[in-house]
């Protein structure tokens, strides 16, 4: 449950519901696409402003394609300049009542092809080396908390998730440089509640690396920005967390464990409800979830001076 596949990252964007809203109304999904031939048309379309948007929507939606999609996109002459185009015309209109839902949704499609890109492993160091994720920043800086800002927020975080779904670590390196900490923990703050998720797993994912972890561990003020921003997440949170949120959460605190500096902060910053028996009832049908949350409190209290625990 620590790793999302593509087709969850999927199935997370359309609880949003963006493929339902008005602009696409008259599109209907595409049932199959069983050629190459067929996808390299679509492809193709993306060049003419006016076969675009159907483009964007056909090979965004339709799953049976994506397991091949990615080199194609990147190794077809123009694509992914004109992906990011499409993304960059929401910057215009980031702080105006202008975000309709029809630009929304075709740059979310763009959106969506890049986290299929992103997703692949011939294709996902490119997006690193090409400094894509920073044309994603824009939408995770945002405060907004309006649907179209969202539904920007969560398919910007899919793409750094896909990125970090494996661990790599000159992945993490090139995010940590990018400063994209200070935006997850903004989208863990103001996202709702699939946002937070991501952002998390994110986070969870960094803190794998020993760069990671040494990056929480090695100032105060990073450290407690982040037990702040989890900390509010499981003590007030806006409506019940999710069991995938907690337990995306219960692993950065173990990972943070493995730091004996961190231990000692944690003698001060951890969550109260992690102190009573309400965190307990929310997980106590998930015996991975209760092995982890056992694990942090020893380690807190032996300064985490045996072995670390795999994570």
């Amino acid at each position: 449950m620590s790793n999302f596949s593509f087709a969850e990252w999927s199935n997370l964007l359309d609880q949003w519901g963006a493929s339902s809203s008005s602009s696409n109304a008259d599109h209907k999904p595409e049932k199959a696409i069983p050629t190459t031939t067929s996808v390299e048309k679509l492809i193709k379309e993306i060049e003419n402003p006016l076969t675009r948007e159907h483009a964007l929507f056909a090979l965004s939606r339709n799953r049976e394609i994506r397991a091949n999609l990615a080199p194609l996109l990147w190794n077809s002459t123009g694509t992914i300049y004109l992906l990011l185009e499409e993304i960059t015309t929401a910057y215009r209109v980031m702080s105006s009542p202008d975000l309709v839902a029809r630009a929304t949704n075709n740059v979310c499609n763009a959106l969506v092809l890049l986290q299929c890109v992103a997703s692949h492993p011939d294709t996902r160091m490119n997006l690193i080396k090409a400094n894509v994720p920073y044309y994603l920043y824009p939408f995770l800086e945002a405060k907004n908390k309006e649907k179209q800002y969202e539904y920007l927020r969560l398919t910007s975080l899919g793409i750094i998730g896909a990125l970090v779904k494996v661990d790599n670590a000159e992945i993490v390196h090139f995010l940590l440089q990018s400063e994209i900490v200070p935006l997850c923990l903004r989208c863990m703050e103001v996202g709702n509640e699939l946002s937070k998720t991501v952002a998390t797993f994110i986070i969870q994912k960094i803190l794998v690396q020993d760069e990671g972890l040494r990056y929480f561990c090695s100032f105060a003020e990073c450290f407690f920005a982040l037990t702040h921003v989890m900390g509010t997440m499981v003590d007030k949170p806006v409506g019940e967390p999710s069991l995938r949120l907690l337990k995306h959460i219960i692993r950065c605190y173990v990972r943070l464990s493995d730091c004996p500096r961190a231990c000692d902060g944690f003698k001060i910053s951890l969550p109260s409800k992690f102190r009573d028996a309400t965190i307990l009832n929310l997980i106590r049908d998930d015996p991975e979830a209760l092995e982890w949350l056992g694990q942090l409190f020893v380690n807190i209290a032996t300064g985490n001076r045996g072995s670390p625990p795999p994570i």
